[in-house]
């Protein structure tokens, strides 16, 4: 079984609005992103953050890749937590957007978080919430999280009846093969521009390999592989700079066996993407 969740998980969901009138609105500085690129919701917004250029209008705190209290959570977002919420329960877990400003919290969510920073912080990026395709975009993160991270979870389960195993694995490849076969006739998910769906989908297919395939069985993963397309386009998308350079393997392979509580499988030897080979790209070329 893959990390275990945090035992109780905050949640605020402000959003920003289009002016002054709306209490948060969207101002250079104002709003500061904590993020640990290890968790997968992190990476997303890390990855979007870079695809609109908001570098400098709204800057980035980077956190350690396994949280540091027992709760599960990051010592250095306690402030912001007890200034949001007074003598809050829960743990203090990133992502979070915070307001300078105030000191506060305005949002822990991620979807929320995601579409106001390409609709509200403009940026020189792509349009990657076009107007319409909102509800496909959701769908894509839902067939995401169940039909790929839910499933593989399942099929990964030694506790598990080997029915219940089999029955996820079959949910997880009809996934893929769904998947497969669109990318097939196109560039990315929605047609032939980037899209928040396909950041979404990038980095589950980053979990699916890097932590998910360790509970697998070797048959499972090289079935798994066999999707040609899907991992082509993942391995597209990872050589572009918004993407690629925000993987840090040994955070995520960290962070999973600090919370995992499931055995390894033969699957784990068995790598789909050469993740290392795209960081290594950015070091040399930086250098």
């Amino acid at each position: 079984m893959s990390a275990s969740a945090p035992t109780a998980v905050p949640s605020f969901r402000g959003r920003i609005g289009c002016d002054a009138r709306s209490g948060y609105y969207a101002a250079p500085h104002r709003y500061r992103l904590h993020l640990s690129p290890s968790c997968p919701h992190c990476l997303r917004i890390a990855v979007t953050h870079s695809l609109l250029g908001l570098e400098d209008a709204l800057p980035v705190t980077l956190l350690p890749a396994v949280p540091d209290t027992p709760d599960g959570g990051h010592t250095a977002l306690r402030p912001l937590y007890e200034a949001s919420s007074h003598q809050h329960p829960g743990p203090a877990v990133a992502p979070v957007l915070s307001d300078s400003w105030t000191g506060t919290i305005v949002s822990t969510h991620t979807p929320g978080i995601l579409r106001d920073m390409a609709r509200r912080f403009g940026g020189d990026g792509p349009d990657l919430v076009p107007r319409g395709a909102e509800e496909e975009i959701e769908a894509v993160a839902r067939l995401c999280d169940q039909g790929i991270t839910a499933a593989a979870q399942r099929a990964g389960r030694a506790e598990a009846a080997a029915a219940e195993r089999d029955a996820a694995l079959t949910t997880l490849l009809d996934t893929l093969d769904l998947l497969e076969s669109r990318l097939a006739a196109r560039d990315h998910l929605l047609g032939a521009e980037l899209t928040l769906a396909d950041v979404h989908l990038w980095v589950t297919l980053v979990q699916l390999d890097t932590v998910h395939r360790h509970h697998l069985d070797a048959s499972a993963v090289h079935r798994i592989t066999g999707r040609s397309t899907l991992w082509a386009y993942a391995r597209r998308l990872a050589a572009r700079p918004a993407f690629g350079p925000h993987l840090d393997l040994d955070g995520i392979a960290r962070r999973h066996h600090a919370h995992c509580r499931g055995r390894e499988a033969a699957g784990s030897a068995v790598q789909i993407v050469d993740w290392a080979a795209f960081t290594r790209g950015r070091t040399e070329r930086a250098g």
